[in-house]
């Protein structure tokens, strides 16, 4: 499976590595800064996601911009054969950002479910804690709370542009 990138791929690649214009047509938008119809970047962005060239195409939010500034990410000791099932539900959870399975680390780290969840306070994130616990049910065999101190790096892949002397 070839991952090269035709030229028009590239610059489709430059133009959202950023993230995608906050217009109401983002994918139109696009188009015509490429000087291609709205169809083709839907198609090369559908035809690269084949490829594996790009992995998903999602929201990124800045939770603490939104005014969420309390983040925790949960960690949770739970059956191996329930995460397929009960990590979805977790997930779906408007106060979750994101959850996913882990390999457990025995006998340091046994937790093998992680969930990130967001509030405007300390109180709102343990009451949501508390909701992901009930969730959780039976299923609960341990967990714990990591707190977040800083922001990370949210990115991905970031290609040079054509032509520079970046040395990167």
């Amino acid at each position: 499976m070839s991952h090269v990138l035709d030229s028009l791929d590239r610059r489709l690649i430059e133009e959202t590595q950023q993230g995608l214009p906050l217009v109401a047509k983002p994918y139109q938008a696009l188009a015509d800064t490429l000087g291609i119809n709205e169809d083709e970047v839907l198609s090369r962005m559908e035809r690269m996601q084949e490829r594996g060239i790009i992995r998903r195409i999602g929201l990124v939010p800045q939770h603490y911009k939104l005014g969420y500034r309390y983040n925790l990410m949960t960690v949770w000791d739970i059956p191996d054969e329930e995460v397929s099932r009960l990590g979805p539900q977790v997930g779906a959870l408007d106060y979750v950002s994101h959850s996913y399975e882990r390999p457990r680390h025995l006998p340091l780290w046994r937790y093998n479910l992680f969930a990130m969840v967001h509030g405007r306070s300390e109180e709102e994130v343990n009451e949501k804690v508390e909701g992901v616990k009930a969730l959780l049910g039976e299923h609960c065999r341990d967990f714990r709370l990591l707190n977040s101190t800083r922001i990370l790096k949210k990115t991905g892949l970031r290609l040079r542009k054509r032509g520079g002397s970046d040395s990167n």
